[in-house]
C-alpha cells in the first residue's frame, strides 16, 4: 500500500493506525499548499482529484479517500480487530460512535474555519466556543477511563490527531486536565512515536 499524507494533518490518524497493525507500506508526502509530492514535485492532483489527504493506494492501483473509511478499514486487516471491534459487537459501535464524534464534532470545527487567515474573527470565536465546549464533554468522559472507547482504539488515533491541531494554532487545554492526560497515553504508544517521527513532527 501507499500512504498520501502531510505532517500533522488528518492523515496522520491513517499513519498511525498502519503502523499499530505493522502492516507494510509505503508514504509519500504531499505539500497542500502546491499540491506537489515531496519526493519528486508530481502533481498531486493527478493522484487525488480531490488535492485532500489522506489517500491510499492498493496493490491492485485502486485509490480511496475519507479517513475515517480508511481507518476503519485498516483495523479490520487486523484478525484480532483490537483497533474497533467486531462486526455488530457494543465495543465495535463505541469505537465508530467516537470516530463520528471526532470527525462532525472536532475535525469540521477546526477545518477550514480556524486555518484559514480570511476568516472572519467572529466565526473563529465561535468555533473556538464550539470546541471548547466539546472538549470538556471529553474531558468529563476521559476522567472514568484511559481511553475514548474503553481499550486503546482508531479512535483515539484520530482523536489525538485532531485534538493535536491545538498545539498548531496556539489553542490552551489548560482546563482541560484528564484530555491532557489522554493526549499524553495516546502520545506515548510505539506507533503513535514513530508516526510522528517519520512525519518530522517529533525530534530525537
Amino acid at each position: 500500500m501507499k500512504l498520501y499524507y502531510a505532517p500533522g494533518a488528518c492523515s496522520l490518524a491513517v499513519h498511525i493506525a498502519l503502523r499499530e497493525i505493522g502492516v507494510a507500506f509505503d508514504a509519500h508526502q504531499v505539500d497542500l499548499a502546491t499540491h506537489t509530492l515531496a519526493d519528486g514535485g508530481g502533481n498531486y492532483f493527478d493522484i487525488a482529484p480531490r488535492g485532500y489527504v489522506p489517500l491510499l493506494e492498493f496493490d491492485d492501483g485502486s485509490r480511496h479517500t475519507e479517513g475515517a473509511a480508511l481507518q476503519q478499514y485498516i483495523a479490520d486487516l487486523d484478525p484480532a480487530q483490537a483497533l474497533i471491534g467486531a462486526p455488530g459487537s457494543r465495543r465495535r459501535l463505541a469505537v465508530t460512535q467516537w470516530l463520528t464524534y471526532v470527525s462532525t464534532e472536532l475535525h469540521k470545527t477546526f477545518s477550514p474555519w480556524l486555518w484559514h487567515k480570511e476568516t472572519a474573527d467572529s466565526t473563529k470565536r465561535d468555533a473556538k466556543l464550539k470546541l471548547a465546549a466539546r472538549f470538556a464533554d471529553m474531558d468529563k468522559h476521559l476522567a472514568t477511563r484511559e481511553f475514548l472507547a474503553g481499550d486503546y482504539s482508531i479512535a483515539d488515533a484520530y482523536g489525538f490527531t485532531i485534538v493535536n491541531w491545538s498545539n498548531f494554532l496556539g489553542i490552551p487545554l489548560s482546563d482541560f486536565p484528564n484530555l491532557r492526560a489522554w493526549m499524553a497515553r495516546v502520545s506515548a504508544r510505539p506507533a503513535v512515536q514513530q508516526a510522528l517521527r517519520a512525519e518530522g513532527l517529533l525530534k530525537d
